[in-house]
């Protein structure tokens, strides 16, 4: 779905979205941007697991975090959004907030309901201070260091969020994790025909929708990746980790070339 432009940026004005995604740090929201962003989840959601199952959690984690943070700096050091950069930020932020939800659960033992409902507050309020501080929520107006602050932590958020909400229903609820492929497959339409036909405004529509593809992506990959015992294909973290990123890998080269020839055309 798009994702509106605010008339609050200081971005230079333009009409064509081509140029509007040269100037900004952050993708334009088109088909193959919410592929992308799913592949991401499934594979954060596998390689966490892996990691935590093959070697020390503390460590795991601290090697998440690490990456995590490496990852960050360098897409706040480029000047402007560079698909590789970009997806590979996404992609730490992936594996390090499924480690951030599964730590409040497996480690402090908190339920899963009052984790999705922690993580949710701190969503909740980080929407609050970013539209607080800057009049907007719009992605396309990531142009300054302390918007992409807040995008980022937004993003943060929801992967932590959707991880500890796809665990609820998959453990908790009991729909497994097939099931609760399903159940956010639906959930993830009622965003898009709100504000396709039902005059939803496009910024809710997108954050709500970038919500849900944290469990969508996670659920089926768990369901690829665990035991028949778990209800799932037994394929493997390791295995479904490496294809999901694979995937990842090829269709961000898609993007890359795709960029390459929006410069070209406008001259950029």
């Amino acid at each position: 779905m798009p994702e509106d432009f605010s008339p609050n940026t200081t971005l230079p004005a333009a009409t064509d979205r081509g140029v509007r995604s040269l100037v900004s740090k952050v993708p334009e929201v088109t088909a193959l941007f919410w592929v992308i962003k799913v592949l991401t989840t499934g594979m954060g959601e596998t390689t966490s697991d892996y990691l935590a199952h093959t070697i020390d959690p503390v460590i795991a984690v601290g090697i998440g975090a690490v990456c995590f943070a490496a990852a960050l700096a360098l897409q706040f050091s480029v000047k402007r959004y560079i698909p590789w950069v970009y997806w590979l930020a996404v992609a730490m932020v992936s594996v390090f907030g499924t480690m951030a939800a599964d730590v409040l659960h497996v480690g402090l033992g908190i339920p899963y309901v009052a984790s999705t409902i922690f993580y949710a507050v701190v969503l909740a309020a980080v929407f609050f201070l970013w539209h607080r501080t800057e009049k907007t929520l719009s992605i396309h107006s990531i142009h300054s260091p302390r918007r992409e602050m807040f995008y980022w932590a937004a993003v943060l958020a929801t992967f932590a969020l959707g991880t500890a909400a796809g665990d609820l229903t998959a453990v908790t609820l009991q729909l497994g994790y097939l099931g609760s492929g399903v159940l956010f497959a639906v959930a993830i339409a009622v965003p898009a025909l709100a504000y396709w036909k039902f005059g939803l405004k496009a910024i809710p529509a997108f954050w709500a929708a970038y919500i849900v593809t944290r469990p969508l992506g996670a659920s089926f990959a768990d369901w690829m990746g665990v035991s028949h015992a778990r209800g799932g294909l037994d394929w493997g973290t390791a295995p479904v980790s490496l294809g999901w990123a694979a995937a990842i890998v090829v269709l961000v080269a898609v993007l890359a070339a795709l960029q390459r020839r929006t410069k070209a055309q406008t001259g950029a």
